[in-house]
Formats: C-alpha cells, sequence, structure tokens
C-alpha cells in the first residue's frame, strides 16, 4: 500500500510539472529582410493572450514565441499570423526552452 502511495504521489508530482513547464514555439522564416519586418511580426505576435514573451533574430530567420504558464498556441495559428504578416514559414518546432536561452544560443552563431 505505501509503495502505490509513493508511486501515485511522483506521478502526480510529474504531471504537475510537465503542465506547467515553459513552452516556445520557434519558427524559421523566410521574407524578413529588415528591422521593420521583424518588428512587425513581433507585435502580432505580443498581441496574442497567450504570449508571455517574443524574440525575433534578423539573421538567423527565427521567430520564438514564450507561452503563458498552461496556455497552448497551435502551430498553424503562428503559422497564419506570420503569413498574414507577409512572411512564410518554413519550419516550427516546440521548445521546452525559455525565450533567454533560445536568444542565447542564436546570438552565440
Amino acid at each position: 500500500m505505501k509503495k502505490l502511495l509513493l508511486a501515485s504521489t511522483i506521478i502526480a508530482a510529474l504531471f504537475s510539472q510537465a503542465a506547467f513547464a515553459t513552452q516556445t514555439i520557434k519558427a524559421n522564416v523566410n521574407g524578413m529582410v529588415c528591422a521593420f519586418c521583424a518588428q512587425g511580426i513581433e507585435k502580432k505576435m505580443r498581441a496574442l493572450s497567450q504570449t508571455k514573451d517574443v524574440y525575433v533574430n534578423l539573421k538567423q530567420r527565427i521567430v520564438a514565441v514564450e507561452l503563458k504558464d498552461g496556455q497552448t498556441l497551435s502551430n498553424d495559428t503562428v503559422k497564419d499570423l506570420i503569413k498574414d504578416a507577409g512572411y512564410e514559414v518554413t519550419s516550427i518546432e516546440i521548445s521546452s526552452h525559455p525565450i533567454e536561452h533560445i536568444k542565447a544560443e542564436m546570438e552565440s552563431k
């Protein structure tokens, strides 16, 4: 019985941590050629209620959107917003790293 209770406690703790893990959507974007381009995309992404932070790297053509705890955002929504702004998403991935980590990684390249 004690083993069952211990296992249940561990599983519950793991699920509660997973529910509040950082989620960042990272998109590779074609067509961004100037700071105005980057600023336009950043403004659209920051307007979303799910958004905690946004990072746009013009040189690497990366747009990263960190979500607030417990929030979700579909890849299609991100793609559509970027497409509506006049740019093309070539790939998209989900990261468990916060914006600060992605920014440091991109700026070290």
